[in-house]
């Protein structure tokens, strides 16, 4: 994958990140309500910049989509509290993608968009994973 795409990749990302921060800001109350406030700022910020990346690296910012489907319904806060963390998780993912393939400052962006999300989504989840933005792969068998 080359920078581009991975660049592209992570702002089609943010696109759904914002989207789904504006589903979820509208179910959880406070004090969670202020880290959804937090977070829908931090990947708007994260969206902007990429748009001007993906321009810088010549070509045609993603277009967001008008909307986005939700993994699972998200009727209360306990869902928003869900959603939240599998955005970041998401996210993360593709920042992972992106730091494997850019070099210089594009990759210390990526690698603090990567760490960003993995903090959000401990918080929102109650704890960490060991390899935030890497797919969980079963252990080894037998023993």
């Amino acid at each position: 994958m080359s920078a581009l795409e991975a660049a592209q990749a992570a702002l089609a990302a943010e696109h759904a990140a914002v989207y789904g921060y504006g589903v979820l800001g509208g179910r959880v109350t406070e004090p969670r309500g202020a880290e959804a406030r937090e977070g829908y700022a931090a990947h708007r910020a994260r969206r902007d910049a990429l748009t001007r990346t993906v321009r810088d690296l010549g070509a045609a910012p993603v277009a967001s989509a008008p909307a986005y489907k939700l993994p699972f319904p998200v009727p209360d806060a306990a869902a928003a509290v869900r959603l939240a963390a599998e955005l970041e998780d998401r996210v993360a993912g593709v920042y992972s993608d992106l730091v494997r393939a850019a070099e210089g400052p594009l990759r210390r962006e990526a690698a603090a968009a990567l760490r960003e999300a993995a903090v959000r989504a401990g918080r929102w989840r109650g704890g960490s994973v060991a390899f935030p933005g890497l797919a969980e792969r079963p252990g080894p068998t037998g023993s």
